[in-house]
């Protein structure tokens, strides 16, 4: 038994470095619609 939790123990942690070194190397693209969005003016307090 030690040795099965020492062996998903082990399994966990290289999966979260992977995963860390996954998303450190993903290039997201960067969003490329334009937002407009009409606020009316009495929604702030003068």
């Amino acid at each position: 038994m030690k040795g099965f939790t020492r062996f998903l123990l082990i399994l966990i942690v290289l999966a979260v470095a992977g995963g860390a070194v996954f998303l450190s190397a993903w290039e997201i693209p960067a969003p490329t619609a334009q937002v407009e969005k009409e606020i009316p003016d009495d929604r702030f307090p003068r």
